[in-house]
């Protein structure tokens, strides 16, 4: 990437040459019709990966260094927000009934076929890219059903240990007591957060449009679908960044190329994770012949992206 004037980035709307980049940028968050150029607050370095966090973690990867395991986990991503991990159960096995205090959980199930039991909800059977959530302080529990392991990868909330009702034993963790207390009320589901998203059915068979799968005061998930790929933008196309918080992508549908600032482009498919630390400038387009999706997952619903003053504009 080339030399770039790092301290100055704002956002504007451009159209003609630019329509193509800016329609699919614009799939999440559609900047401001008037913008206003300003000084933009930017590391002077490279925020760093750090901990588990890189720039791609392919599926195929993870599953080749658990090959012959059936139960297993792995953290991928962990920030102030959130932790994510890739999560297999093998056949027959069970999950705790448990809940969080203040945040959701939530999870996309890249194979098998688990039962999900939620507090005030029937109980379903979800398989491949169902995407579920739970509200805060809301019990649930699941079950490998099937005679093959389920896979997902789940964002839980940063730095919180579970909670459980008084008829489960706590799984104990590091620096923390399990006391018995009283709490009252909890999360719920609305017209955004519903409990369950057949991705496979509703969006990709059924057509339906849907932009966003969560969104509270600490989460925001989009679905981010295009019918086709568009040209790769040249390298002076940045994208936005993020000031106080990174990003992280799972594709659930097709291939994606993603520039992030101080990388080289990558191609990424079905399963693939891909972030970008605060700070860094990046991009993400859909890529190849035929319809591709990812998940967006960023800690903000109404965050603030930097675009250039000189590109089209959009988020993503």
């Amino acid at each position: 990437m080339r030399h770039l004037n790092w301290v100055m980035a704002a956002v504007i709307a451009l159209a003609a040459g630019h329509q193509a980049f800016a329609q699919t940028q614009a799939q999440a968050t559609k900047p401001a019709s008037k913008a206003t150029i300003a000084w933009a607050a930017k590391p002077a370095r490279l925020p760093p990966y750090t901990g588990p966090n890189r720039l791609v973690w392919r599926l195929a990867d993870i599953l080749a260094a658990h090959k012959g395991k059936d139960s297993w986990s792995q953290t991928v991503f962990d920030s102030r927000d959130f932790t994510g991990e890739w999560i297999s159960m093998a056949p027959g096995e069970k999950t705790k009934t448990q809940f969080y205090a203040d945040d959701r959980v939530f999870w996309v199930v890249q194979s098998g076929q688990m039962k999900v039991t939620i507090e005030g909800q029937e109980p379903f059977i979800a398989s491949r890219h169902f995407l579920v959530q739970v509200p805060k302080r809301l019990q649930y529990s699941m079950e490998t059903v099937g005679s093959e392991p389920v896979l997902r990868f789940q964002m839980k909330p940063a730095g919180e240990s579970p909670d459980y009702p008084l008829s489960e034993t706590p799984t104990p963790v590091k620096g923390v007591q399990y006391v018995q207390a009283a709490y009252t009320g909890h999360g719920d589901y609305d017209k955004v957060n519903v409990p369950v998203i057949d991705f496979e059915k509703q969006i990709v068979q059924g057509g339906e449009k849907r932009g966003v799968w969560i969104r509270d005061d600490h989460t925001f998930v989009t679905i981010l679908r295009s019918d086709k790929g568009v040209p790769t933008p040249p390298d002076t196309v940045w994208g936005h960044f993020h000031a106080n918080f990174p990003e992280i992508w799972l594709i659930v549908e097709g291939t994606q190329q993603f520039l992030v600032e101080g990388e080289k482009l990558v191609t990424v498919t079905d399963g693939d994770l891909v972030a970008a630390p605060t700070g860094r400038w990046h991009r993400a387009m859909p890529y190849g012949d035929g319809p591709s999706t990812r998940l967006a997952y960023i800690p903000r619903p109404d965050n603030l992206h930097w675009y250039q003053p000189d590109q089209a504009a959009g988020g993503n």
